[in-house]
């Protein structure tokens, strides 16, 4: 039985020794697969990781924003706010001791030769100059006050004297032609307390005094301006480049009309305020008056709160940028971050006028349309 039971054994076995051979070769082509596709996926992620360096690099280069190099007029301009009426009074006060008889009108025009008020019914009168009635004038004295006054009286239509710097007999045969026209007492010598020089015709702003007060020495009596329609700034200090003597400026009126005018005078002054206990503090402020350049668009309004766009430096044709666009280079100055379709670059600038937030820039290779770098939002 165990002679019969082994060929029955290596039968078996044999036909399954060829199909184990053939089976090899599979796992060889198997092990190949998976190795190409091993090395295509380190492929992909080594092309992938090299696109996200480029893609980031390019990020990093752009900045997040541009701006245009532009030629343009550069004005350094601001808007203050601005009184429209008639300037500044003046306080005139009385050099008579009486009482107040008349006074002319608020609002009147008052020209020269005219009275102003009267003291006890007799005139104070408004003549033309600038230099201050400070002595009595009478035969024999000499000075520029004699001349100015009369230049006025030469133009009042008094004849007979020559108009200069000497005051004599034919003076003042004159001056008593003019009392006799004022009504005053003849006699040929004019009193400084009879005179209010301005530089022309003037407008009575307010009374300080009415009619049948009594009246000293230096108590104000009336306030006057010019009779031309103006207006005026008070600055800060630091806004003194504002303030050009000469300089454009437009002016805003409350119905939106826009006119323009010229910086006539610039003053300082120094302005008082005392609170409740406390000793007075002072504080110097820069006051401006403005002419318009038409006087027809100011007639409207007496008073009235406008805005001033005061002009402190103007560069025309000048190449400007967005001041946030400038960068502080290490070795000192300025510069620009230049944007090209191939990454960028830093030129080094000059810097200019800075105005509404632009700065005027030059430098070489800086030119019109320029594109620039910015900070982002």
């Amino acid at each position: 039985m165990s002679t019969t039971a082994r060929p029955a054994e290596s039968t078996a076995a044999a036909p399954d020794e060829p199909p184990a051979r053939r089976r090899r070769p599979r796992v060889g082509v198997l092990l190949g697969a998976v190795a190409l596709l091993v090395v295509a996926v380190a492929v992909v992620a080594v092309t992938s990781a090299s696109d996200g360096r480029a893609d980031r690099s390019a990020a990093v280069d752009r900045p997040p924003a541009t701006a245009t190099v532009t030629r343009q007029t550069l004005v350094d301009r601001e808007t203050k706010n601005g009184e429209l009426g008639y300037g500044t009074p003046r306080a005139r006060e009385s050099r008579l001791a009486g009482t107040v008889t008349w006074l002319a009108a608020g609002g009147a025009t008052v020209k020269r030769g005219k009275a102003l008020y009267r003291i006890d019914d007799e005139p104070v009168v408004l003549l033309y100059g600038g230099l201050p009635a400070y002595r009595m004038l009478r035969s024999g004295v000499s000075g520029t006050d004699v001349k100015q006054f009369e230049q006025n009286l030469a133009a009042l239509g008094h004849t007979g004297f020559d108009v200069d710097e000497d005051f004599t007999s034919a003076t003042a045969d004159a001056v008593r032609d003019w009392q006799e026209d004022l009504g005053l007492p003849e006699t040929g010598q004019v009193e400084p307390a009879r005179i209010v020089y301005a530089p022309g015709e003037v407008r009575v702003e307010s009374h300080g005094v009415e009619v049948g007060d009594t009246v000293g020495a230096g108590k104000v009596v009336l306030s006057t301006t010019g009779t031309a329609r103006l207006v005026t700034c008070t600055l800060d200090v630091e806004d003194q480049r504002l303030a050009r003597k000469g300089a454009e400026v437009t002016i805003t009126l409350p119905d939106g009309t826009r006119s323009t005018g010229r910086v006539d005078t610039v003053e300082t002054v120094v302005q008082t305020s005392a609170a409740s206990g406390k000793d007075p503090e002072t504080e110097t402020k820069i006051e401006v008056t403005v002419t318009g350049d038409d006087p027809k668009v100011l007639a409207g309004y007496d008073k009235a709160a406008v805005d001033l766009g005061l002009i402190a430096s103007e560069r025309p044709d000048v190449l400007s940028v967005p001041v946030a666009a400038l960068l502080t280079l290490a070795e000192g100055g300025y510069g620009l971050q230049v944007v090209e379709e191939t990454g960028t670059r830093i030129v080094a600038v000059r810097t200019g006028l800075f105005a509404a937030g632009r700065v005027e820039v030059s430098g070489e290779g800086v030119t019109a349309g320029l594109t620039v770098g910015m900070p982002g939002d």
